[in-house]
């Protein structure tokens, strides 16, 4: 058995022999330094430079986000029509909209460019095992707001895993 071997062995014995208590302080623990080094190993101004050019598609709304480095990066826009009209496409983290998200490191928004109305953002997160998110794509028409497709994201292993992805069909009203 290598010292690598060996060492995993002795912490996950360490581990097992922890009260319930213990093993929520060490995970809020390895939380906290996740969160410490995707703020030190990043140069946050790059990446959300980089994400306003690469990270909205040619219908204005946000990519599906991505992995750079230890950070999450999470592009959203809402583009407008009209008052009353309006396509968006947001994050949503562990439940929560990312703006609202514990886990938000930083948010940068601008107008869109060109003629159409509403903007873009860029959010970025750590890359926090355990972390879910939802990428909520919907639509306003006449004031009313619904969702059409959900693409659903987990942190495992240090990796952004897509885990599901569902159209959301609107009822009309009339039963099966």
């Amino acid at each position: 058995m290598d010292l690598d071997a060996l060492h995993h062995d002795a912490v996950a014995a360490l581990i097992r022999g922890m009260s319930d208590a213990e093993l929520h302080d060490v995970a809020e623990m390895v939380r906290m330094v996740q969160v410490e080094r995707a703020v030190d190993n990043g140069d946050q101004d790059a990446i959300i430079a980089s994400a306003f050019e690469a990270g909205f598609g040619r219908d204005g709304l946000g990519t599906q986000p991505w992995v750079e480095g230890s950070l999450i990066v999470c592009p959203g826009a809402m583009v407008s029509k009209s008052k009353a009209s309006h396509r968006c496409r947001f994050v949503t983290v562990d439940g929560s909209w990312v703006w609202d998200s514990g886990l938000l490191l930083r948010e940068d928004k601008r107008s869109s460019p060109g003629t159409a109305q509403g903007f873009r953002a860029v959010a970025l997160l750590p890359l926090v095992d355990g972390t879910e998110l939802d990428v909520v794509s919907g639509r306003a028409r006449s004031g009313q707001h619904s969702v059409d497709h959900v693409v659903s994201y987990e942190v495992r292993g240090g990796d952004l895993i897509e885990v599901s992805q569902r159209d959301v069909k609107a009822s009309h009203g009339r039963a099966g």
